[in-house]
Parts: C-alpha cells; structure tokens; sequence
C-alpha cells in the first residue's frame, strides 16, 4: 500500500506515520513537508514543498497512490475566519484535488474533530469551515473518509507543535484512564487513529464515511479492524 501524508510534523501526523511503519500492508509512506523531518526509514520518502495552496506539480510523485492521510490543521485560537478557512479549507482542497487525480479508487482520510458543523450554518466559525471542508470531500471522486476524534492521547512520543497543547496534554496525561472510562465515545489515541486511518482504506468506501472517537477505536484496536456500526 502507498500512502501520502500530510501534516507529518504534527501529533497527529507522527503518530499516523508511527502507524504506518509498524503495519506489513504499508510498503511506501510519501510525507510532503516544508522542511525535511528527522526521520530515515527505507520505507519513507520526504518531498519539500512550500506552496501548499498548489500541489500540482506533485501530481507524478502521487501514481500508485492508494490513500492519502490528511493530518495537517491549525487551531482557530487567534485566527480570523478568514485565515482559518485559508489553512484548513484551502490548503486540503488543494491536496485533495492533486490527490483525486490519481483515480476513483484512492482513500482520502480527512481529521477534522468532533464537534464539526455539517450544516455549514451553526455559530462557531471553526466548526462550520470544518464542515465546508467536510462536505466538498465527501463530495469528491475518491473514497473519503472523514474522522472527528474527540480527546486525543500522544502516543510514542507524538508531540503536539502547539505549546499551549503541549502544556494541556502533559499536565492531563494521567487523567486520560479515567477520562476514557467515563466517555470512551469522547476519547481515543494517535494510536488508534493511525491503524484507523489504514483499516478505512480496505474498506473500499463503504461503511460510514463520518467516523467519531468510537468508531476510531474500533477500527484501531490492536487486536484488529472491525467495521463502524
């Protein structure tokens, strides 16, 4: 399986890559970064790209493609509405274009977060531009696949390029247990959101295409993939 990711130098990137390398079906893992990261693996191949509002030149380095993991998102916290929608609207539309390109059979993954407004219409600006996002994917000639954790737990060393994240999630780590017995529907792991992400591309878009925290876990348990319900 060829994979591309987007966003490898976030939390949830790392630990979709993380995924990615631990799992036989994943042969060729392609990262498009603006800076080269820190990591050889023979399985692993880094393009430096810096215009992420045009991907087109990429489109050779995409055949073969069978998914592609879209992990890359900013907070809301200080942006406008309309720098907001100029990261996570524009920039995945623009990957996804690229990506749509190589055929109907490809996976589209898509992390957008629970909470997210699919009427396009609700008060938070954050939660509709998610939903915008959402829906023109799900609109799209590919198999989408669009997944809204709740409560995310680093794993593997997954660290979170946001300090204010950083700080929230060291200082709740010891919580994360209880939390999740309490609300496992609300709760899952960069873990299980890496194997997740590789279980929906065998999928062949069937199933639900709008995936929460417990759906996520299902699919991402060790012990194997099962099918969202």
């Amino acid at each position: 399986m060829k994979v591309v990711v987007f966003g490898a130098s976030g939390m949830v990137g790392q630990g979709v890559v993380h995924a990615c390398l631990r799992d036989e079906r994943v042969t060729e893992v392609v990262l498009v970064v603006r800076a080269p990261l820190g990591l050889s693996d023979p399985e692993v191949r880094q393009i430096v790209h810096q215009d992420f509002t045009d991907f087109a030149s990429l489109q050779g380095e995409f055949t073969g493609l069978d998914a592609c993991f879209f992990c890359l998102g900013v907070s809301a916290a200080g942006l406008s509405e309309e720098e907001y929608v100029s990261v996570t609207h524009d920039v995945t539309l623009a990957a996804a274009r690229v990506v749509a390109a190589a055929g109907p059979s490809v996976t589209f993954t898509y992390v957008s977060g629970e909470g997210t407004d699919s009427t396009e219409a609700g008060r938070s600006f954050w939660a509709r531009v998610k939903g915008r996002t959402e829906n023109e994917l799900l609109a799209m000639d590919f198999h989408a696949y669009m997944f809204r954790p709740g409560y995310i737990r680093p794993m593997h060393g997954a660290v979170s390029r946001t300090a204010w994240y950083r700080w929230m999630y060291r200082a709740s780590s010891w919580l994360y247990p209880v939390l999740h017995r309490l609300a496992p529907g609300h709760t899952t792991t960069t873990d299980a959101l890496g194997r997740a992400m590789i279980a929906v591309v065998g999928l062949g878009g069937t199933g639900p295409t709008v995936l929460d925290s417990r759906d996520i876990n299902r699919l991402g348990a060790p012990e194997g993939p099962g099918r969202p319900g």
